[in-house]
Order: structure tokens, then C-alpha cells, then sequence
């Protein structure tokens, strides 16, 4: 497993990272299925820190920070290869960006936030020290409402 900036080349691997419709709106909200390079380069271009997770060769996981600045990074654009799930990619992924968050943007706080209907990450983030601390009303694909669950770890939890 190797972590590394995302490259140019990469771009095209990240966009067939989300498989489904859904799975595209966990990582990428407004994006429209399937995810474009426009909108890959777009995200990459205003955030900071875009990593991705290499596996023999292939990309299977990528995130940046949305924001990183006033003691609070936010990890974003998280998403991890259906196949490479449970594998210990996205807990590489996530610490790393919890490392760079703290170490390199000197981050009180680093938060992530994941919708209701996400299970799986609503599980897996609080394996890494992650705790909920807010949630607000979005709006997905379909016009229904849905929440999203804002969580974090504080610097001196880790």
C-alpha cells in the first residue's frame, strides 16, 4: 500500500472509484453519475492535500481536505474501491489525513462528515477516534431529504 499525491495521471482511475449513483454522492455531493475528470480536476484544484491510495500498481483510494485553515482540517472527496473495502485502505487513507491535518496545517481538529445513509462509514469512522458533533438537512440526487453527520478528532485524542 502506498500513499501519494494525486498526479494527472490518476485522474481517470479516481473517477471509477464511485460504482454507483450513491456511492458518487457520499464523496462527490453535486457531482453527476458517472464522476467526469472535469469534476476530479475541479475538486483537486480548490482543496488541498489530494491523496490517493496505491495497491500493486493501482489507484483505490482518494480524499483531500475541503478545508484546512482557523485549527480545523475537513477531509473530503473520501472514497475507497468497492473491492479494496475492509481491506485497511481507508484506514491508511483517513489516517494519513488526520496526520497531515495535525502535523502539516497544525489542526486542532480534523473533521469528516458522512450521510445517514452511509452505514458503512458511519461505522468506520469512530474506529479511528472519530465522534459526531453536529448534523445538518441536505438534499440528495432525488430531491429527498437526508442528513449529514458531521464527525471529528480532536488533536490530543489520538
Amino acid at each position: 500500500m502506498h500513499l501519494r499525491e494525486v498526479t494527472e495521471d490518476d485522474i481517470s482511475d479516481i473517477c471509477r472509484l464511485p460504482s454507483t449513483r450513491e456511492e458518487l454522492f457520499y464523496c462527490f455531493p453535486r457531482a453527476v453519475f458517472p464522476l467526469s475528470e472535469a469534476e476530479v480536476r475541479q475538486s483537486i484544484k480548490k482543496r488541498s492535500d489530494s491523496t490517493v491510495v496505491e495497491v500493486e500498481g493501482r489507484v483505490v483510494a482518494f480524499a483531500n481536505f475541503y478545508r484546512w485553515e482557523e485549527g480545523l482540517c475537513s477531509i473530503g472527496n473520501v472514497v475507497v474501491a468497492a473491492d479494496t473495502r475492509g481491506s485497511g485502505v481507508g484506514s491508511c487513507l483517513i489516517k494519513h489525513m488526520v496526520t497531515l491535518g495535525f502535523e502539516k496545517h497544525y489542526a486542532k481538529a480534523v473533521s469528516v462528515s458522512c450521510f445517514n445513509r452511509n452505514a458503512a462509514g458511519l461505522l468506520f469512522y469512530p474506529k479511528l477516534g472519530f465522534l459526531p458533533y453536529d448534523i445538518e438537512q441536505r438534499v440528495d440526487y432525488n430531491g429527498d431529504r437526508v442528513a449529514l453527520i458531521h464527525l471529528r478528532v480532536e488533536n490530543n485524542a489520538i
